[in-house]
């Protein structure tokens, strides 16, 4: 295919795949379920954090977690007592338990009171219209009070050569301004211009096909790949080809 049949190909897949039906099976639908900007937010970042293994059990585990937080995210996040944090303790999805849970509304808490919430740190860490050294200085953040060190692994640092699938797609659903009812657009700060492509698994042997990776792993060089092979093809919105390249891969055995 040449450059404008594989834009023209993978815009009909996006067609195809960026509609609301995309959300019935997918964690996306976890912030859909709130009105708050801050309770979509920490709903979001909460689901995206468990965001991996079998997407109905994912799922499952981010309503439960809801529940837990009695479906008043930002309430509970600023609010909390040691006893509703003990609450907490029993959840589990695969290697994310309860003491990772609890620590995450703590660092939630202190984000909102001293940082000025979720969207600011991201926000101040953009470099080279890149949002994957945010992640590195949100991470910084994230773990500035005292913390478990077995907490530290749920959250990615591109930096240090991680893809950063899930921060990117939690980052994907806050910042893209998706007018078909998927991804949320709630972040004004950001340009989507800046987002990368949550790699995995599925996107990454797309990827790979179509000619926008080489790298073998899908990590931080990997991400790199795609995210210059799609910003060519749009540069203003190149996230949206994760609905193409996910799609394909997950739906189609591309």
């Amino acid at each position: 295919m040449t450059q404008t049949e594989l834009k023209e190909f993978l815009d009909s897949k996006v067609d195809q795949y960026n509609n609301r039906d995309f959300i019935n099976e997918d964690p996306v639908q976890i912030p859909h379920l709130f009105t708050k900007k801050e309770d979509i937010e920490i709903a979001g970042f909460l689901a995206a954090t468990i965001s991996w293994g079998k997407r109905p059990m994912i799922v499952k585990n981010c309503l439960q977690m809801m529940d837990l937080l009695e479906n008043t995210p930002y309430d509970f996040v600023i609010n909390h007592t040691e006893n509703d944090l003990e609450k907490l303790s029993d959840f589990k999805h695969r290697t994310f338990n309860g003491i990772d849970f609890q620590f995450f509304i703590l660092s939630l808490k202190n984000i909102y009171l001293k940082h000025g919430g979720l969207e600011n740190v991201f926000s101040k860490g953009i470099d080279n219209n890149s949002l994957q050294p945010a992640i590195h200085q949100f991470k910084k953040v994230f773990f500035e009070i005292s913390h478990p060190i077995r907490t530290t692994k749920h959250v990615s640092d591109p930096l240090k050569g991680s893809a950063a699938k899930r921060i990117n797609m939690f980052l994907r659903w806050m910042v893209r301004q998706d007018k078909l009812g998927v991804d949320l657009g709630i972040w004004k700060t950001i340009s989507p211009a800046h987002l990368s492509c949550p790699l995995d698994v599925h996107t990454g042997n797309v990827g790979r096909k179509l000619g926008f990776i080489n790298r073998k792993q899908n990590d931080a060089k990997a991400l790199l790949e795609l995210d210059r092979s799609l910003r060519k093809l749009d540069p203003v919105d190149p996230v949206k080809y994760d609905f193409a390249l996910f799609g394909l891969g997950i739906f189609e055995s591309f």
